[in-house]
């Protein structure tokens, strides 16, 4: 098992205003097969890293256009089904509004791709069908855009709501543990128990 980790940059757009951002793109897998966690900006790029292994699938953390945008031309490219959540549909259906996720995700599912088993956890707030995927046998979870070093993500924006992300976040930070790698949708990595004392803090503050 080796996880890839590469960045693509463009643009975030909601709510009618655009923002600048780099973005991080997990490969989970081996040498013949491999599993895409989020698929933004770049595809050439997605593909390229990819490399010659089998893609079994395109997870998508959430449905903002950052993380999706370059989904379906990675499909495309290598034949891949792409999974979301489905209360992220809408957010979906803005940026590609012709073609549908082929598999949907649900709290407590096991997604079975590129030779690793990623369980997934529901976890909104910064939007309504955000995930978590959690790669036990390694000591890892991907969390999109719902927990980042320092904190919380973003809320305040269209279909976010501060009060559910921290309810996600403190069922999250109970279970999983403390040594447990925390890869982020954007910038650096953290774990879980460098993060978990700091809740209340983030409630005080926040955000």
């Amino acid at each position: 098992m080796r996880i890839d980790h590469i960045t693509t940059a463009g643009t975030f757009s909601l709510d009618g205003k655009d923002y600048d951002v780099e973005n991080n793109v997990w490969l989970v897998g081996d040498d013949e097969r491999v599993v895409v966690i989020d698929a933004p900006h770049d595809a050439e790029a997605i593909v390229a890293a990819i490399g010659g292994r089998r893609l079994d699938g395109i997870v998508c953390t959430h449905g903002h256009n950052d993380h999706i945008n370059a989904a379906v031309a990675v499909a495309e490219a290598t034949g891949a089904p792409i999974a979301l959540h489905p209360a992220d549909r809408m957010l979906w259906e803005v940026v590609h509004p012709d073609r549908q996720p082929e598999v949907e995700m649900a709290h407590g599912d096991v997604l079975q791709l590129g030779g690793a088993q990623l369980q997934v956890w529901h976890t909104p707030g910064h939007s309504p069908g955000g995930v978590c995927l959690y790669l036990a046998e390694a000591g890892v979870i991907f969390t999109g855009d719902t927990l980042f070093q320092g904190g919380p993500g973003a809320t305040g924006r269209s279909y976010s709501h501060f009060p559910t992300i921290i309810e996600s976040l403190r069922r999250l930070l109970m279970y999983m543990p403390p040594d447990t790698v925390v890869h982020t949708g954007h910038g650096e990595s953290t774990t879980i128990g460098a993060e978990s004392p700091h809740v209340d803090d983030w409630v005080r503050r926040g955000h």
